[in-house]
């Protein structure tokens, strides 16, 4: 059996923008946002997978896509082996059940007139499992005392509006593991949460992992969360995936100027040390007019000529650690300091 569970190779998802009716008429070429452009990585069994970046960088979408609960433009998502998307329609909703999704607020996901039972049964009511009401409600309870909402009797039959921000998370991923899939797509699954409660949530997840045998692919903005939960991380600029690797690897010793940016703007618990200037500039280009070349060349401080019309290919720059950069060696080396080119390569 390989050790790798899931597999994206070129995941790609665009999304046309609304044009107007003269367009239309005219046929004009309609503009795309490029939410997702070419994004390729793998996930092993039984581990975590962080995938963090600014907002907007496509995150969401990649997780989407792969679950398909939106089709990709093109890319091929390989669970197990098996390409989903040459699937006989038959067998769709065989795969569909076993990879699951929590999303990033319970307070929109779950419907406010459904009671927690018929909200953690409606998985069950759609793979049709459960042959008696008898052995349903086993499951619903055993599902509701997995993610510690103890006694289950108490939570079947009130409504959402009913319970605490954390509950509501909780009853979530109750209805999100209740078909016991074996990989799970987590959408930043705390960060509607009060910080008072976020660890005991992210505890509850880690404990899951190990008690089901999970495969999790953890969205997130916070790169502590992300140190925290993942085992790999993977980390998005703008549709793209730009460097990836070991979690401690990748944050403690980052090779992509985009990730050395996103270190140095993490607080600190240091009153005596002073936060520097970060080393980049500018704002995020929209994705619907993506920069030529390097994405991030235009607020890179490092960028040079080749960087502006040309794409760096994610590069591995050791075993298991790579960052789409041309001078990704220089970094490794440390070579380079921040704000600082070689003679060579300065911008003109």
């Amino acid at each position: 059996m390989s050790e790798t569970l899931l597999r994206v190779e070129g995941l790609v998802k665009h999304f046309p923008v609304h044009v107007s009716l003269m367009d239309s008429i005219l046929r004009r070429e309609v503009p795309m946002v490029k939410a997702v452009d070419g994004v390729s990585f793998t996930i092993k069994r039984g581990e975590i997978f962080g995938l963090v970046g600014e907002s907007g960088c496509g995150k969401t979408t990649t997780g989407r896509a792969v679950i398909r609960l939106i089709d990709p433009t093109s890319g091929h998502v390989l669970f197990d082996g098996v390409d989903v998307d040459e699937l006989p329609r038959g067998e769709v909703k065989a795969y569909r059940r076993e990879m699951q999704i929590i999303f990033q607020d319970p307070f929109e996901s779950l419907n406010p007139k459904m009671t927690i039972y018929e909200l953690v049964a409606e998985p069950l009511d759609i793979h049709g499992i459960g042959a008696t009401d008898e052995e349903r409600h086993t499951l619903i309870s055993e599902a509701l005392n997995d993610v510690q909402l103890i006694p289950p009797e108490e939570f079947l039959f009130r409504y959402p509006h009913e319970l605490s921000g954390g509950q509501r998370q909780r009853v979530a991923i109750a209805r999100a593991l209740i078909l016991k899939p074996r990989f799970v797509v987590a959408d930043e699954p705390v960060s509607m949460l009060d910080v008072s409660i976020r660890t005991e949530v992210l505890n509850l997840m880690l404990d899951l992992r190990e008690k089901l045998g999970l495969t999790i692919m953890f969205i997130t903005h916070d790169l502590a969360i992300a140190r925290y939960m993942s085992d790999d991380i993977g980390v998005m600029y703008l549709g793209k995936l730009i460097e990836y690797g070991g979690t401690r690897d990748v944050l403690d010793d980052p090779d992509h100027p985009y990730t050395q940016a996103l270190m140095a703007a993490v607080p600190v618990p240091d009153a005596e040390r002073k936060r520097g200037e970060l080393p980049i500039r500018g704002e995020t280009p929209q994705p619907i007019n993506v920069p030529p070349g390097c994405r991030f060349h235009p607020r890179c401080p490092y960028a040079f000529d080749r960087c502006m019309v040309e794409e760096p290919p994610l590069m591995e720059v050791e075993p298991g650690h790579g960052a789409a950069c041309f001078l990704y060696d220089e970094f490794h080396a440390g070579k380079l300091q921040r704000g600082r080119l070689p003679p060579d390569q300065a911008q003109p």
